[in-house]
């Protein structure tokens, strides 16, 4: 994958947001949230340069965009934070007025009929089958028309930082589901299984609010 074009735009628009989370949230001092930053740059850039291209048609390639930034920049870090702690550092750095905005308009749209073509076409698509780096999902629309599951049977995200050997951050990610879900504020996010924790696929569920 170049850097240039979504890689290069995601650092910029969201490089400021994780380097203040490692203070605000992490708890370094400015001149180590600074060292920590040049060196996630450097190790983003080599992450970026290792993935292949997406195909035209996957959605999934700001996903393992965004993973490689959180990992660029945990891999940087000089003393590692648990699990939790990634967690709320991850939200913090993600949600910027900006992702706000962006996920209050994908939220007028959700369940529209744009949205159940698109994510039919995602089904469709298995694009992990030809890039381990993307996504495989199944669609499951809810009998009673109260909203639909994706159903995910393999992740780009497990892949990529299992190969990079952080496993134990793949939560951190995973949460982000509910948090963006919240912010659409059209749908409440469900789920059971996730692959990182072993369960058999990701159910990501999205129930209409207000029905």
């Amino acid at each position: 994958m170049r850097y240039m074009g979504m890689p290069w735009g995601m650092w910029k628009l969201f490089e400021k947001s994780f380097t203040e989370s490692l203070v605000s949230v992490i708890g370094f001092n400015e001149d180590t949230a600074l060292r920590v930053k040049n060196s996630a740059q450097a190790e983003y850039r080599r992450i970026i340069a290792s993935l292949p291209e997406f195909e035209k048609d996957d959605r999934f390639q700001m996903n393992i965009v965004s993973c490689a930034m959180l990992s660029a920049y945990y891999l940087s870090m000089p003393v590692k934070p648990d699990v939790t702690v990634m967690t709320e550092y991850y939200k913090k750095a993600m949600m910027t007025p900006a992702m706000k905005a962006f996920c209050r308009m994908g939220g007028k749209n959700k369940f529209s009929a744009n949205d159940m073509k698109s994510m039919k076409q995602t089904a469709a698509l298995k694009a992990a089958d030809r890039n381990p780096y993307s996504w495989n999902m199944e669609l499951h629309e809810y009998p009673d028309g109260s909203g639909y599951e994706a159903r995910f049977t393999k992740c780009g995200i497990c892949t990529l930082m299992k190969e990079l050997g952080i496993p134990e951050v793949i939560p951190a990610m995973c949460r982000l589901d509910y948090t963006m879900s919240e912010a659409g504020g059209a749908s409440e996010f469900v789920r059971q299984y996730t692959l990182a924790s072993g369960g058999p696929y990701c159910d990501c569920g999205y129930k209409k609010k207000n029905i």
